[in-house]
């Protein structure tokens, strides 16, 4: 709980929240392009737009959020980030289907103008709320374990 009350954490927090910012507008992009131009899968694209926001992730937070977290080689960091990042996939790709299926059968029961059809809405709702749960263990566990080297 202390490290948030530190001046300098909460401005890397920001930077986190910046880039994962960036991370969610490819999550988003990734994912509508995918449900919406090719049919594939809401949960698979879930998942495939996911892995598109974590490598830019990794690109933006290795060299602006932690540039001072250089005693960890490049890969031994990326491997890091991604077993963090596995680990936030675990916890979102179940919460993200039962989201969307729960939301998708509620909106069906309000009128909404194109595109926001209830599938739409429900996809949508659901990958923001799951992107808000794992950015925090994201920022926490990868805070303390791929960039733990940064005082």
């Amino acid at each position: 709980m202390t490290l948030i009350l530190k001046r300098n954490e909460q401005a890397r927090f920001l930077r986190f929240a910046l880039v994962g910012a960036i991370g969610a507008v490819i999550d988003f992009g990734v994912f509508n392009l995918l449900t919406h131009f090719t049919g594939i899968n809401a949960v698979v694209a879930s998942v495939i737009s996911f892995i598109c926001a974590v490598c830019s992730n990794f690109v933006w937070n290795r060299f602006w959020t932690y540039p001072d977290s250089r005693t960890k080689h490049i890969t031994h960091q990326l491997l890091q980030f991604i077993i963090i990042s596995v680990m936030g996939l675990a916890i979102r790709t179940p919460l993200f289907a039962f989201l969307e299926k729960v939301l998708s059968k509620y909106f069906v029961t309000t009128a909404f103008p194109a595109p926001f059809t209830p599938t739409f809405l429900g996809h949508n709702i659901s990958l923001a709320v799951t992107i808000v749960v794992v950015m925090f263990w994201n920022f926490f566990a990868n805070r303390y374990w791929t960039y733990g080297d940064i005082s």
